[in-house]
């Protein structure tokens, strides 16, 4: 599904360029819920961007289904992001000023569905949430908790093939972080590929594979500690 073949990423600043991403190759299979993990400025993050065509990689390509990500143009990276990823980001990214139907609804308005279906998706996938019964609020009328599952449940408003994740429990306490991670456990047990992104080592039991990175470099791949 997805091919990662010695990519690397170089941000250039003033007189000193950063390696980000460091000849980093491995292969992600449909299905799989994908840990990648490391400290602060391990590339993780980065990487993910990568994967989800936000950023080019400088050496290296990516590859979905056979396609390379980065030789797509505007609006074939644009179509990949909207109809084959979803996307869930530590600080849920939702416009306090729209509704949580609306802000869910925002990725099948881009997609040209039409009004029925779109209010019958946005409902669906907001229970499947456990927040349908929060549809006409505003995002600053629920809690960090309630507001990441309705990032989830715009995550899967089109159904995606894959779910991108970065630290998406990084701004919760541990029992929401929990609510969270069995959400996307159970998202995956359901088909969708899931690339976790986190420094937190209590979510490798959520997942099939680990993924550990250290400067730019994978420092190991294994799913032993999976087991």
């Amino acid at each position: 599904m997805i091919e990662v073949r010695n990519v690397r990423k170089i941000y250039k600043g003033k007189g000193v360029d950063t390696v980000a991403v460091n000849g980093v190759s491995f292969e992600i299979s449909e299905g799989e819920f994908v840990g990648i993990i490391g400290k602060s400025g391990s590339g993780k993050s980065t990487l993910l961007n990568l994967i989800g065509g936000l950023d080019d990689a400088d050496e290296g390509e990516i590859l979905y289904n056979g396609t390379n990500i980065s030789k797509m143009n505007l609006k074939q990276k644009a179509s990949f992001r909207n109809n084959d990823l979803g996307f869930v980001f530590q600080f849920y990214n939702l416009e306090n000023n729209f509704s949580v139907g609306m802000n869910v609804a925002v990725p099948l308005i881009v997609a040209n569905v039409n009004k029925k279906e779109r209010e019958t998706r946005v409902q669906t996938a907001l229970d499947k949430l456990g927040v349908g019964d929060k549809i006409k609020k505003k995002p600053t009328e629920l809690s960090g908790g309630e507001c990441q599952r309705v990032a989830i449940a715009r995550a899967i408003v089109n159904n995606p093939k894959i779910i991108l994740a970065d630290e998406p429990t990084g701004n919760l306490d541990t029992e929401n972080g929990k609510i969270v991670m069995d959400y996307l456990k159970k998202l995956n047990e359901e088909g969708i590929t899931i690339v976790l992104v986190t420094h937190n080592l209590e979510h490798a039991d959520y997942c099939d594979r680990i993924i550990v990175m250290q400067d730019g470099k994978i420092l190991s791949d294994s799913r032993e500690v999976c087991k």
